[in-house]
């Protein structure tokens, strides 16, 4: 039986529209915000809405220690990220000491796990405001009662509601995200997602072409699809499925089309054909397999198989040979023995990634595996992951050898780190220095490649 999804009634978007008339409308009220965000492209699209909402609240950014109001937006997938956004936070006690006025306000994953928010407003005075995942939509009502009433703090709307419509503030450029779906309903034992994002709920087909039809006309050459699990994208309305959404976006013109994440479970034949068939479909997936070990992939709760996960990916490198496949792995996880850690290493060395996000794993506060026997000594733990990014740095300098000599599509997105050169990313993801203006920025050229540097790829400019 599929769970209703809660569409919020337009109505109170304009109770919010209210809100902020009525902060705008306040004497001495804030004029700047500034925006940390910590944690996934989910985390950094919804600031991008948060920052809408304070401009239509009259407010501008500014740079942390002169705005106004300081608004952190949180990650809990791991401890380090909790650790990393409460030392920053309450590094801004000092500053609030020297501009009481300062406001302070922490939202996200973090502050909607349970408990979390009352705790940090109680243990840090200097906190204003806190809101969850589900109450973003709600921030000009938050902004005027923190203003009007003082401390404030808002945990409680439904996180099954599909919001709709809310204000958006873009950095401009080639490049945009768009949400196709929110939360999650996989519960793999090590993971907070489906408490702090609630369960899945696909956005209409027809409001994510609308919405991708504007960011064209804006002249966005390059569209990423967001959601904890792209691939069963549509599964909870019975309608479009996600290898259709990806055939309609190339249909309207979309050029280039990215997504992230998938759940290799949820990865169909549909979408590996898709692969084969849509030019718009830039050539890589992040796929996360978390663990080469059947036994710690079914204590992970994943429901799939080291052999079927390798079987997709067989289709996937078949249907499109010049793919690149990323992905997510967890070592030290309850259990895990050395056998389960070799048998990691042993599917990173089939597999043969372009790259590997890397992790010890991180007891979360609820999750099923926090209770789970058999923690792994952190010494162990560090010495199986320095073996794993060991192999995977080797793979990777091996994979980006390989592309030398070969002409890469890449979209240009500006000078790079150090200034001396432009920097693009190929259709692979893979970043791309190469001698050039910036008139070219925004623009896809190609570009033949010539050497490799760490993590990156050299080239130059083809017939140049």
């Amino acid at each position: 039986m599929k769970e209703e999804i809660l569409i919020l009634p337009p109505e109170e978007l304009k109770r919010q529209k209210g809100f902020a008339k009525k902060v705008r409308a306040l004497i001495n009220r804030p004029q700047s915000y500034h925006l940390v965000t910590y944690g996934c492209q989910m985390n950094v699209h919804d600031s991008e809405n948060l920052a809408g909402m304070f401009e239509a609240m009259g407010m501008r950014e500014k740079d942390k220690k002169e705005a106004d109001v300081i608004l952190f937006n949180t990650c809990a997938i791991r401890e380090n990220a909790e650790r990393k956004a409460l030392g920053n936070i309450i590094w801004l006690n000092q500053l609030k000491k020297q501009r009481p006025e300062l406001l302070v306000g922490v939202c996200g994953c973090m502050a909607q796990q349970e408990g979390m928010a009352q705790k940090m407003l109680k243990q840090y005075s200097f906190i204003d405001f806190a809101f969850g995942t589900g109450n973003l939509y709600q921030l000009p009502k938050i902004m005027y009662h923190t203003l009007t009433g003082g401390r404030c703090i808002e945990i409680d709307c439904p996180q099954s509601t599909l919001v709709e419509g809310m204000p958006i503030h873009r950095q401009g450029g080639h490049k945009a995200y768009v949400n196709i779906m929110y939360g999650c309903n996989n519960f793999c034992t090590y993971c907070v997602v489906p408490y702090v994002r609630g369960r899945e709920r696909s956005r209409k087909a027809d409001d994510i072409f609308r919405q991708a039809e504007g960011l064209l006309k804006e002249g966005v050459k390059e569209i990423t699809l967001l959601g904890q699990n792209v691939n069963s994208y549509g599964l909870d309305r019975g309608e479009q499925d996600f290898a259709g959404l990806l055939s309609g976006l190339e249909k309207i013109g979309v050029p280039r089309i990215r997504f992230m994440t998938s759940h290799p479970k949820d990865l169909s034949h549909r979408l590996i054909e898709e692969f084969a068939r849509n030019k718009a479909l830039c050539p890589h997936m992040h796929l996360p397999v978390q663990s080469g070990s059947n036994a710690i992939l079914q204590a992970m709760n994943r429901r799939y198989t080291v052999e079927t996960y390798l079987e997709k990916a067989r289709l996937l490198r078949e249907a499109r040979p010049d793919i690149g496949l990323t992905t997510d792995i967890i070592v030290a996880f309850p259990g895990e023995t050395d056998k389960d850690f070799n048998d990691t290493l042993e599917l990173v060395k089939i597999m043969r990634y372009d790259s590997a996000f890397t992790f010890i794993y991180s007891p979360r506060a609820g999750t099923a595996a926090e209770k789970l026997p058999g923690r792994i000594d952190k010494e162990v733990a560090s010495e199986r992951i320095q073996k794993l990014i060991d192999l995977q740095e080797k793979i990777t300098q091996e994979r980006l050898q390989s592309l030398v000599g070969s002409v890469q599509d890449v979209l240009v997105d500006g000078p790079s780190a150090r200034g001396k050169a432009l920097t693009g990313k190929s259709g692979r993801n893979i970043s791309v220095n190469f001698a050039g203006d910036k008139t070219f920025v925004g623009t896809v050229q190609e570009i033949e490649i010539t050497a490799t540097a760490s993590n990156t790829l050299r080239g130059k400019m083809k017939g140049r």
